[in-house]
């Protein structure tokens, strides 16, 4: 892989933003716009846990979801107090996906600003909470609904791995789905992956890493690929805006409505050629990907 540091950014205007890094369609990390917010210096684990530790979550292992996996399928349920001692303790590979915890408690809606000077767009009714313990990881994937988001870390460290959405054919993209069939746990350490003698065009990959920490805002371009390991256990709050172009949108809606609409039938259809079929067409693609770099 050929990784460039996110660049972290402290005070930075509005113009500078849009033109430098939403334009663009550039990650980049501020590092000042969360201080601004009541959230900042208020959320924690003791004080979720006093509000909505008694609310049933779905939690999610490690394992990588295979051809025939349920995609977003919790693994297990657990009230969310139980949850947060269970990762205060230490090493947990549990972590929970789009929490929305504002819909339990509204009212903490009113620790932090939507930043709509920055971006228009804003999905107001859906800022989701993304929670995880101890070394739990968030596989390789882009958000179906082609959004741009702008990711807080509000507890612990995460180290995020990203790529731009044109990388795909090199990341192993499963057609019809937002996931590569790559696994990139550990990809920073030693005995890590991505296997590169299964996946060889990954080493052709163009992207960037970061390691995020309390108070960080990673703005994430729509259809960035990302993979994130929780350093500590943590917690992590995204804001979701919608592309302001008809293209964008458009591909949005068919990700949401046809594309994931057809791969959920013919994995109940025809699930053994259905699997066959995309990893024919996966494999070909990165194939193409290797010739081009020669």
């Amino acid at each position: 892989m050929r990784l460039l540091p996110i660049e972290k950014i402290g005070e930075i205007s509005d113009h500078e933003f849009k033109m430098n890094y939403y334009k663009p369609n550039k990650p980049v990390v501020l590092t000042q716009l969360a201080k601004k917010w009541p959230a900042y210096q208020k959320w924690n684990w003791d004080y979720f846990k006093n509000i909505v530790g008694d609310k049933q979550v779905g939690i999610y292992n490690n394992t990588k979801s295979d051809a025939y996996t349920p995609v977003n399928k919790a693994d297990d349920y657990i009230s969310f107090g139980d949850y947060i001692d269970m990762v205060r303790k230490g090493p947990a590979e549990w972590r929970i996906f789009l929490f929305n915890i504002f819909s339990h408690a509204p009212q903490i809606t009113r620790d932090f600003i939507w930043p709509e000077n920055l971006m228009k767009g804003f999905v107001k009714r859906a800022p989701m909470l993304f929670v995880g313990g101890s070394t739990s990881i968030t596989h390789m994937h882009f958000d179906i609904d082609m959004s741009h988001i702008l990711h807080t870390q509000f507890a612990g460290r995460k180290k995020v791995l990203m790529f731009p959405y044109n990388e795909q054919y090199k990341l192993y993209r499963k057609p019809f789905e937002v996931l590569s069939m790559a696994d990139f746990s550990n990809y920073h350490q030693e005995n890590g992956k991505p296997d590169y003698e299964k996946f060889p065009a990954i080493k052709l990959a163009n992207g960037y890493e970061v390691t995020l920490d309390h108070g960080d805002t990673l703005f994430m371009p729509a259809g960035y690929w990302h993979h994130m390991e929780y350093i500590d256990s943590g917690f992590a709050m995204s804001l979701r805006a919608v592309q302001r172009n008809i293209p964008g949108l458009a591909k949005g809606v068919w990700n949401l409505l046809g594309m994931r609409n057809i791969d959920t039938l013919m994995k109940k259809t025809a699930p053994h050629w259905w699997y066959d079929f995309k990893k024919e067409k996966i494999y070909k693609a990165a194939e193409k990907e290797l010739a081009y770099s020669k």
